[in-house]
């Protein structure tokens, strides 16, 4: 079969698909002059959302749904690279999970600026240091991240948006496997890798490491060590990988926030979430059912709760915020309406962020 005249229909393609995105930036950079004109958002979550649902609409295929939206992330990402050049902090070191996270969801156009701890990230984006900041939040294997939490009680951020991340876990080293004396990671990695570590490497050492890329740089300059890391760590610092997709549960996935100054607007169709800080103050000690008082206002009015964790308020013993996770917009009248409730006998009601609930 002679190939050449398809070849030159796909030239012709690309002719049209270069210029058709040139056209599409152009636009996107004249929203730009009116958004910096206005003090507008130049990230907006609710009008991401919207272009990767209606791009998933219109796609009849063959391309999967998951390729056309890691096509318009890059699009996107060119679109507000125009608009405005924006600085994401995220959890460094570089080729951390935060990170791969991070440019899953800006791509690859703008910039990116590694931070060694989360009180930092805030830090840099309360004081317009970066424009956003992505940090993470709870995985699936090993809950909350304590310090995440803590952070929300006296920050003004909001949050913007949220991305899941699918961990995989490899193990790393310049070793062979029966050489391996000690592994470092981050102490989550090593928890969600627990069982594979017991039947592979029993006599082995584990070291909480301060990030899983920085076990990376550990095991490249140790003989006789390991690192457990995604392969984009492996990638980023030349290492060999000597085993791959070792957590221990198939489905271990992350799940991060976006952090700005503002927050999101409605998507609508029930697709938003909103988190809430919440604290009961003497309530809780001083009555019965207290934290059931405090969810009754949200589920009188069919708000549904898809998550509620405590912690230590370190203020005084035994007493605790609430973090909740509910569906719906703050705006939504059936939330204005609970917020009113809520406020009543709850001394602490502090709105954290409404965003889309489909990354």
């Amino acid at each position: 079969m002679d190939l050449a005249p398809i070849r030159a229909q796909i030239d012709t393609l690309d002719r049209q698909i270069v210029e058709l995105l040139n056209q599409r930036l152009a636009l996107a950079a004249e929203i730009g002059k009116v958004k910096r004109s206005q003090g507008g958002q130049i990230y907006v979550a609710e009008r991401e959302d919207a272009v990767f649902r209606k791009v998933s609409d219109l796609n009849t295929g063959p391309i999967k749904n998951d390729a056309l939206r890691a096509i318009y992330r890059e699009i996107m990402s060119a679109a507000i690279a125009l608009e405005k050049p924006l600085l994401i902090a995220y959890l460094g070191p570089e080729a951390t999970n935060t990170h791969a996270a991070a440019m899953k969801k800006f791509g690859a156009s703008v910039d990116y600026h590694a931070m060694a701890t989360i009180s930092d990230i805030f830090t840099a984006v309360e004081k317009g240091e970066a424009d956003y900041a992505v940090i993470p939040i709870e995985n699936s294997t090993e809950g909350s991240v304590r310090e995440t939490l803590d952070s929300f009680v006296e920050s003004d951020l909001k949050i913007a948006s949220q991305i899941y991340l699918e961990i995989s876990h490899a193990l790393i080293s310049n070793s062979n496997l029966e050489k391996i004396e000690k592994v470092y990671s981050k102490d989550q990695a090593l928890a969600q890798c627990r069982h594979w570590l017991q039947r592979h490497l029993p006599h082995a050492q584990l070291i909480d490491a301060p990030s899983t890329a920085r076990a990376v740089q550990i095991a490249k300059e140790t003989p006789g060590t390991a690192a457990i890391a995604g392969e984009l760590a492996a990638q980023f610092y030349e290492m060999p990988v000597i085993a791959r997709a070792i957590q221990d549960k198939a489905d271990n996935t992350t799940r991060f926030f976006v952090l700005g100054k503002k927050p999101s607007g409605p998507v609508g169709g029930g697709r938003d979430m909103t988190s809430f800080l919440i604290s009961l103050g003497d309530e809780a000690s001083a009555k019965s059912g207290a934290l059931l008082k405090m969810l009754m206002p949200l589920a009188e009015r069919g708000i549904n709760l898809s998550k509620i964790e405590s912690r230590p308020s370190k203020k005084r013993p035994w007493d605790y915020y609430f973090f909740i996770d509910v569906k719906g917009h703050f705006d939504d009248p059936a939330m204005k309406q609970a917020l009113v409730e809520l406020k009543a006998f709850c001394p602490v009601v502090k709105w954290l962020g409404s965003y889309p609930a489909v990354n």
